[in-house]
C-alpha cells in the first residue's frame, strides 16, 4: 500500500517507517526536516503539518497515513502551551480532515499512555483532544482509525528527550547518574523496534477503529534501571538519587479511572530490556567516541 508517515524523521516515526519499507509498502516520510535514516525506497517531503496546501497535496496520492508530528515531549509541551496546542491539535485536525476529503482507508495516530492519567498537564491534554477530535471525524465522516497508545520508549535513534538516552549518556560521559524522584518510579520499557512492528500489526482488519496500548511486557523501578545500567558498565559509574519537584510524570501508573480503555498489544519474541540498553548505550558510546567503530547488534 501507499503510506505517508508524518513525523517520519523521529525517533519512533523513522523506525516505523523502515518497519512498513521491510513489509513492502511504498512509503512517504512527511516531516518539517529531511529524514537522517531515509531509505533508497522512501520518499522525503519537507514540510509543516500547518500547511495545508501541501498537506492535502501530499496526503491525496495515500491509502494509509501515520500521525507521529508534533511536540512529543512532556516538559517542551508544559513550556511551550500554545504550540502545543498548535501543533498537536490544530496539526492533527489539518491532517484528518485532508483524510475524510480523500478518504484515506485508515489513519493512525500515535497517542500516549498518558491519556489514562491526569499527569502530563499540556501534553496529555493534547492527545486526549486529539483522540476525541478522531472519533468525532469517524462517527461524522467514517473515517476509519486507529489509536496507539504509546508506552515508555528506548532504543537507537534516541535524543536528549528520551529517558533511557540521557540516563545512558550521562553514564557514559560523566561517569556517574543524577536521576530525580525516589526511584521507586515504575514503567513499562518498550524498544522502538518492538513498538514499530506493533504499529505495522494493527494493518490488519481486526485493529480498524480500536484503542490500542504498546507497552512493555514487563514493568521496572527506576532504581532497577540504574542498578541495571551500572552492572553493564562493570560498576563504574556512581549513581545519585536526589527528591523531585517535577509534578508532570506518573509515578507508579498512568492509569486513573476511565471509560475510554484500550486493548493491549505486545510483540512475542520482543527485544530483551538488557539487550535492548547494550545497543542503547553501544549507539551513545560511538556519538562520544566518533574515532572509534562501534558495532551494535541486529535483532
Amino acid at each position: 500500500m501507499r503510506v505517508l508517515v508524518f513525523g517520519g524523521s523521529g525517533f519512533l516515526g523513522s523506525h516505523v517507517a523502515d518497519a512498513l519499507s521491510e513489509a513492502g509498502h511504498m512509503v512517504t516520510v512527511f516531516d518539517i526536516k529531511p529524514s537522517p535514516y531515509l531509505r533508497n525506497d522512501q520518499i522525503m517531503v519537507t514540510g509543516d503539518v500547518l500547511d495545508m496546501n501541501l498537506v492535502e497535496d501530499v496526503i491525496k496520492n495515500h491509502e494509509i497515513v501515520y500521525h507521529f508530528a508534533g511536540i512529543a515531549d512532556i516538559d517542551e509541551c508544559a513550556t511551550r502551551p500554545i504550540d502545543t496546542v498548535k501543533f498537536n491539535i490544530l496539526g492533527t485536525v489539518q491532517i484528518l480532515d485532508a483524510c475524510q476529503r480523500y478518504k484515506i482507508k485508515r489513519f493512525i495516530f500515535a497517542s500516549s499512555a498518558y491519556v489514562f492519567s491526569n499527569s502530563g498537564f499540556f501534553y496529555c491534554s493534547s492527545k486526549k483532544a486529539c483522540e476525541s477530535l478522531i472519533e468525532d471525524y469517524h462517527n461524522v465522516y467514517g473515517l476509519c482509525y486507529t489509536i496507539l497508545r504509546y508506552g515508555s520508549l528506548y532504543g537507537e535513534r534516541a535524543d536528549k528527550r528520551n529517558s533511557i538516552y540521557k540516563l545512558i549518556k550521562q553514564a557514559l560521559s560523566e561517569g556517574k547518574i543524577t536521576y530525580y524522584g525516589t526511584g521507586d518510579e515504575l514503567r513499562e520499557y518498550i524498544h522502538v523496534c518492538d513498538a514499530a512492528q506493533g504499529s505495522i500489526l494493527i494493518l490488519k482488519p481486526e485493529y480498524e477503529n480500536q484503542n490500542i496500548v504498546l507497552t512493555g511486557s514487563e514493568k521496572m523501578r527506576y532504581k532497577d534501571l540504574l542498578e541495571m545500567i551500572r552492572e553493564m558498565l562493570d560498576n563504574r559509574i556512581e549513581i545519585q538519587i536526589k527528591p523531585s519537584e517535577r509534578r508532570a510524570h506518573y509515578r507508579v501508573t498512568p492509569y486513573n479511572f476511565s471509560p475510554k480503555l484500550g486493548k493491549k498489544l505486545i510483540n512475542n519474541p520482543h527485544i530483551d530490556m538488557g539487550q535492548g540498553l547494550l545497543n542503547c548505550m553501544a549507539e551513545i558510546y560511538g556519538q562520544l567516541h566518533k574515532e572509534k567503530k562501534v558495532e551494535v547488534c541486529a535483532y
